[in-house]
C-alpha cells in the first residue's frame, strides 16, 4: 500500500521568502498562530450549533486553505490540487517577492472559516487581533499587504471550490419522512427533533470515490421476538445502562460530544452547547502538534489530513444511516423491554447504524497514527472546558476504541453499530492514506 506521509527529518525553510533578513521572521514562526485560528473556528462552530457532519465540512475547507498557503515556506510539501475531488490549481506567490506565509495561512484559514459559519462578527474580532500580532512582530507593511492578498486569493479559491460540493443545494432538499415501519428510526425525547442531514451522502466527497464506497455489512435484522439476535442486542444495551460503573459513565460523558443537548427541568427547557465529535479530534490534533513541537507546516499537514478523514468518514457513515434507517435503542427498549428506561446520554436525532463516533474516530486515529506513530501516548484534555476531567490513552487507536464503546455505555447504539463502524472508519482512513500525498519524500 502506498503511504501518504513520509516522516524523514525535513530541512526547515525560511517562512518569509526570498529575503532572510529582518528580526520579525523568527517571531511569526510560532505555530500557535495556526492553533489559535483553528480553536477560534471551533468556538464559532460550537456557538452556531452546527451538526457534526456540517462541522467536519467547515474544518476541511478551512484546513485546506491554511495548508495551501503555508506550504510555500517548505518546498518538500505538495499541493492538494488535483488530489481532492474538484480542486484545481491554486494561485501562486510571486517568486521574486517576499511573503510572510504564516500571515497568509492565517488569512486564508480565517477567511474560509468566516464564510462557512454564522457568527461572523466574533470571528472578525479574533481576526483583527491576530493580524495585529503580525504587525506587532514587525512585518513590513509591503510584506504584510502582499501576504494578506496572497492568503485572500487562496481563500477565494477554496470558497469557490466549496460552493460546488452540493451543500447549498442540499439545504432545499425535503426533510426525512418518518415511516410506520417499527424497524426504522423515530424521533426521540426530549425534543423529538427532525432527522439531521438525511441527504449528506449527496455531498461531494473529498478523497474517497463515493459515499457508497465503504458500505458496511447490513445491521442485524429487526425483530420483536425475545429469542431474536436484535432483541438480545437491545437487551444488552438496556442491561449495560442499568449497571454502569463510574468509569463507564465517565467514558460515555467524555465522548458525548453532542453539539446540542436539551435540558428539561419541569416546565423549563434550555440548551447546552458542546464540541462536535469531529471537533474533539481536531483538538486532539492540536494537542499532539503542541506536545511534539510541530512547526506550522507540519501542524497544517496534521490538521488537513485529520479533517479530510473526518469529512469523508461522516459522508460514508451518513450514507449508511439513511440506507438502513435503524431504530434507536431508546425507542425499541421503551416499546419492547421497559417503557421507563432512559439512556445515560441524550439520543442524537438521526438513525442508529452505523455509529458516527466509531467511524470518524477510527478514520481520524488512522491519520494521526500515520503521522505520529502507533504507540503515541497522550492525555486528552478536550473536555476540560466542558467540565470533565482529562483522560489518558496509550495510542490514537486506543482512544478511538474508547470513543466507540462509549456509545454503548451511553445507551444510544447497539454493539454492531460500533464494531462495524470501526471497520468502516478504518477502511475510509486507510484509503485516504493510500491516495493522499502531502510530501515529495
Amino acid at each position: 500500500m502506498k503511504k501518504v506521509f513520509s516522516f524523514s527529518v525535513l530541512v526547515f525553510l525560511a517562512s518569509c521568502s526570498p529575503s532572510n533578513d529582518g528580526a520579525y521572521k523568527a517571531k511569526v514562526q510560532d505555530p500557535e498562530f495556526f492553533h489559535r485560528s483553528m480553536k477560534a473556528i471551533t468556538d464559532r462552530i460550537v456557538h452556531d450549533i452546527f451538526s457534526p457532519p456540517v462541522a467536519s465540512r467547515i474544518y476541511s475547507y478551512a484546513s485546506v486553505a491554511g495548508y495551501e498557503a503555508i506550504i510555500h515556506q517548505n518546498k518538500n510539501y505538495v499541493s492538494l490540487a488535483g488530489q481532492l475531488h474538484g480542486l484545481g490549481k491554486f494561485p501562486q506567490p510571486d517568486s521574486t517577492k517576499e511573503y510572510c506565509y504564516p500571515l497568509a495561512a492565517t488569512e486564508a484559514m480565517l477567511k474560509v472559516g468566516r464564510t462557512l459559519i454564522f457568527s461572523e462578527d466574533e470571528l472578525d474580532k479574533f481576526y483583527e487581533k491576530e493580524m495585529q500580532k503580525f504587525r506587532d512582530a514587525g512585518v513590513p507593511d509591503n510584506v504584510f499587504e502582499r501576504s494578506k492578498a496572497f492568503g485572500d486569493s487562496v481563500a477565494k479559491h477554496v470558497i469557490k471550490w466549496s460552493s460546488k460540493d452540493n451543500y447549498k443545494q442540499s439545504r432545499t432538499f425535503p426533510k426525512y419522512s418518518i415511516e410506520r415501519n417499527p424497524a426504522t428510526w423515530q424521533p426521540t425525547p426530549p425534543t423529538y427533533m427532525d432527522a439531521i442531514e438525511p441527504h449528506w451522502n449527496d455531498i461531494r466527497t473529498f478523497v474517497i470515490d463515493s459515499a457508497q464506497q465503504f458500505k458496511p455489512q447490513p445491521p442485524t435484522s429487526f425483530s420483536e421476538k425475545k429469542e431474536s439476535q436484535f432483541y438480545k442486542e437491545a437487551f444488552y444495551v438496556y442491561e449495560t445502562g442499568k449497571k454502569l460503573t463510574d468509569e463507564q459513565r465517565a467514558i460515555a460523558s467524555f465522548w458525548d460530544c453532542n453539539p446540542f443537548i436539551m435540558n428539561v427541568k419541569g416546565h423549563v427547557m434550555f440548551a447546552t452547547k458542546k464540541i462536535s465529535p469531529g471537533g474533539h479530534w481536531i483538538n486532539i490534533t492540536k494537542m499532539v502538534c503542541q506536545n511534539t513541537h510541530a512547526d506550522m507546516v507540519r501542524s497544517a499537514e496534521a490538521y488537513v489530513c485529520v479533517a479530510l478523514s473526518l469529512a469523508d468518514g461522516f459522508i460514508s457513515c451518513w450514507d449508511e444511516k439513511y440506507r438502513s434507517k435503524s431504530v434507536r435503542p431508546e425507542t425499541y427498549i421503551n416499546q419492547h423491554i421497559d417503557e421507563n428506561w432512559v439512556p445515560l446520554l441524550q439520543t442524537p436525532p438521526f438513525p442508529e447504524y452505523t455509529s458516527g463516533h466509531s467511524v470518524i474516530s477510527t478514520s481520524a486515529a488512522v491519520a494521526l497514527t500515520a503521522m505520529f506513530g502507533d504507540k503515541y501516548a497522550f492525555t486528552d484534555s478536550t473536555e476540560v472546558e466542558f467540565g470533565m476531567s482529562p483522560r489518558s490513552f496509550k495510542s490514537f487507536i486506543d482512544a478511538s476504541e474508547e470513543a466507540a464503546v462509549s456509545r454503548v455505555y451511553g445507551g444510544i447504539h447497539y454493539s454492531p453499530a460500533c464494531e462495524n463502524g470501526k471497520v468502516q472508519g478504518r477502511k475510509v482512513g486507510e484509503f485516504i492514506l493510500s491516495k493522499l500525498k502531502t510530501r515529495l519524500k
